[in-house]
């Protein structure tokens, strides 16, 4: 799964010559090894590094506090999101549907890493819902439906329907 979401970044971010990747333990871990023989390992460490050779550093974050709040989203991501329980899913979703109630983005006013990675993460927990249970979570769904309509960010996920279409009956005499 890292590995195409890394090939993926590659894409969005039109880097040209695919890098070198292997993965590393039971977990799968994405390891970039690099033309100087130094290896980059985890998937936070190599996408933030695909992003300053892409020179595209604004998807760091615009500000110290955004690059901070970016970067707490990409641990956010490997430690809490990734191999999370069926338990978790439900906190995880809570969480974050309220940490996104007054949100367009996960840090600042702009599309960042932290939204590409984070929208990647969560798209098999949103993938599983029921439209019900979508509902529950509106500001996540909105989010994430969002997010998943950029362009050039799916590669290699297929599209998810977050929202029903509702259908009032209207009471005209």
């Amino acid at each position: 799964m890292a590995l195409r979401e890394i090939s993926s970044l590659e894409k969005y971010l039109g880097l040209k010559k695919p890098n070198k990747y292997s993965t590393r333990g039971e977990r799968k871990v994405p390891v970039l090894q690099n033309n100087n023989g130094a290896h980059l390992v985890g998937l936070v460490t190599i996408a933030c590094h695909l992003v300053k050779e892409a020179k595209r550093l604004e998807l760091l974050g615009g500000s110290a506090e955004d690059r901070a709040v970016v970067h707490q989203w990409l641990e956010y991501r490997v430690s809490k999101l990734d191999g999370c329980s069926k338990d978790d899913i439900r906190i995880v979703l809570k969480d974050l549907n309220l940490y996104l109630q007054d949100k367009v983005y996960m840090a600042g006013n702009h599309f960042t890493l932290a939204d590409l990675l984070m929208c990647n993460g969560i798209h098999p927990l949103i993938a599983d819902l029921t439209f019900q249970e979508k509902e529950q979570y509106l500001n996540v769904t909105r989010w994430f439906d969002h997010i998943q309509h950029r362009a050039g960010i799916r590669h290699h996920l297929p599209p998810v329907v977050v929202l029903r279409n509702r259908i009032y009956t209207s009471k005209h005499h």
